[in-house]
């Protein structure tokens, strides 16, 4: 089975011009995940394909378009280089999810199709559920848009059954989906990343990891792990912070007020695209 990912930005709410992700099946039109995020990126992605495993399981394939966060592409217009994958790219093959760029815009008709629908109704629907922000969009979306999306233009597979896979590891998506980078620890036992200073506890398998080649990971709530292997070494807040598990999350509540480690997520589109560039998240443009 293939699965379609694309975003779609419009004034969605009146004075505000945002993402729509959708992720949707290409042989019955259902929608699977469906919300709004400042810019489409590589945290948006992972968002479409969690919330999709969540509620329905694995799945074989995943059509996107060929944005630089789901593909390498060395010339404008020119193949994708399948050699050299994305971080949403080495996620998906970690899965065992294929991803199939689209190569022309007959490719993308179905869920263009959807869009044109969704922009003519969404603004609509929201206004009238009193949606003023993101979070009450995202809330209507869920709870209102897409089952009823899904229960007038969703129509039945030509056969019976389901072709997702159940995944029982839901827990550790958080170590798939999330940004990985490759560091070599250095003298003082730290690894450095973005500035941050990462310090690598002893334990009992090495007295430290000097000169060792480890695995930086950053989540979606922006906190940050050393791995060594299939070990973990540490845990970090967003600022590089050390932090056991019950603090990751209070660590990440304060860090700028952030939801995801990526520019949009502050309110500041990496691209200045649409209407949200110049405004912080909260401030309403005149």
């Amino acid at each position: 089975m293939m699965l379609h990912q694309d975003g779609s930005t419009h004034e969605w709410v009146e004075g505000w011009h945002w993402d729509l992700i959708v992720t949707m099946d290409d042989a019955t039109n259902e929608h699977y995940s469906m919300f709004l995020c400042e810019e489409e990126g590589v945290w948006s992605s992972f968002r479409g394909v969690r919330e999709t495993i969540e509620a329905k399981g694995l799945f074989c394939s995943l059509h996107t378009d060929r944005g630089s966060r789901c593909w390498t592409t060395p010339e404008v217009g020119g193949r994708v280089d399948r050699d050299n994958p994305t971080q949403f790219g080495r996620a998906m093959a970690r899965l065992g999810i294929e991803t199939i760029p689209a190569c022309s815009p007959e490719a993308r008709g179905r869920s263009e199709r959807a869009f044109g629908t969704h922009q003519g109704r969404l603004p609509k629907e929201l206004a009238l559920a009193g949606a003023a922000d993101m979070e009450s969009a995202n809330r209507c979306l869920a709870e209102a848009c897409l089952p009823a999306f899904n229960a007038e233009f969703a129509r039945p597979a030509r056969e019976p059954g389901s072709a997702f896979v159940p995944c029982r590891g839901l827990a550790a998506l958080d170590d798939v989906l999330c940004e990985v980078h490759d560091r070599t620890v250095g003298r003082d036992n730290c690894a450095r990343f973005e500035g941050l200073a990462l310090q690598l506890p002893a334990d009992r398998h090495r007295p430290h990891y000097v000169k060792a080649k480890v695995k930086v990971r950053r989540h979606a709530d922006g906190t940050l792990s050393v791995w060594h292997g299939p070990r973990r070494l540490a845990k970090h807040g967003p600022k590089g912070e050390p932090a056991a598990d019950g603090e990751l999350a209070a660590a990440a509540q304060r860090h700028a007020g952030r939801s995801a480690p990526d520019p949009a997520a502050a309110g500041l589109c990496a691209s200045g695209r649409g209407r949200c560039a110049p405004f912080a998240r909260g401030a309403k443009p005149d």
